[in-house]
């Protein structure tokens, strides 16, 4: 095998059909491969030893190149190669957007019994975003998520956590978070700082958010898609309720990590359809 390489997302996800060029150390090409669909570059072709660039690209991504040495083997392997999306530092254009439910999710993750994880995620909730046209410093997003509608895929497990153990969804029916400020925290991350509302408890909460590109829909609109996480504390929100194990394990831990998988459409409201 001549020339090997994984193209990957910063997030994880393939990248289907990237271009690996490969130029000797006058800038002659010397080949030139695509990915598959698992993002996987495999090409065949021996390679003369010495010191080769490698340059990768793909549509809506932004070129990443390096340095690969081919050794008597005749091989480049260059290993994993991560792309991030065009304008990782800029935001979507100013204006209104309307985060869509139904290519957006929601979610949280906690620790069962020391040794595994339990995923769960919020099925209705609405968000905006506001993107200021000078200074993205003032951009806003404002969401509320109906606390009722959390989904663990097990329904005693679910009327549990919607008890006044755990969420007490009958006297706190709405989780609200709102920003107060957006600080640029890498070449494609940002900072979004902001208030949570959970469980009658209001505490600052920062998301770490990527901004992973905007385009074309098939409907005639344009969408913007983002990715988020924070660590959440239990405790913090006044939800103290656990079960200790004999062996001194906590059956539920006390960190959540959400995660937030976003995709919004430029407008002040979503089309019904």
């Amino acid at each position: 095998m001549g020339l090997t390489a994984r193209i990957r997302t910063r997030d994880g996800w393939a990248v289907s059909h990237a271009v690996v060029t490969l130029t000797d150390m006058t800038g002659a090409q010397v080949l030139r491969a695509e990915a598959d669909t698992e993002g996987t570059v495999r090409d065949a072709t021996p390679l003369t030893p010495g010191a080769y660039t490698v340059i990768v690209t793909a549509v809506g991504y932004a070129p990443a190149a390096s340095s690969a040495l081919v050794t008597a083997s005749g091989r480049a392997e260059v290993g994993n190669v991560t792309l991030a999306r065009q304008g990782g530092t800029e935001l979507p254009p100013p204006g209104l957007w309307t985060v869509d439910p139904a290519h957006s999710s929601v979610g949280a993750v906690a620790q069962h019994l020391g040794i595994s994880s339990v995923h769960g995620r919020f099925t209705d909730f609405a968000a905006r975003i506001e993107i200021a046209p000078d200074e993205p410093a003032k951009s806003r997003v404002e969401a509320v998520i109906k606390a009722a509608s959390i989904d663990t895929g097990n329904a005693m497990r679910d009327e549990h956590l919607k008890s006044p153990d755990f969420l007490d969804v009958l006297t706190y029916p709405e989780i609200t978070y709102h920003s107060t400020g957006l600080t640029l925290a890498g070449s494609d991350r940002w900072t979004v700082h902001g208030e949570l509302t959970m469980h009658g408890v209001v505490r600052p909460v920062d998301l770490d958010l990527a901004y992973l590109g905007t385009g074309a829909d098939p409907w005639g609109g344009t969408r913007a898609a983002f990715r988020a996480t924070a660590d959440l504390h239990r405790e913090d929100f006044a939800m103290n309720y656990n079960q200790i194990l004999q062996a001194g394990i906590a059956a539920i831990g006390t960190t959540l990590k959400v995660e937030l998988d976003i995709q919004a459409l430029q407008g002040e409201s979503f089309p019904q359809t």
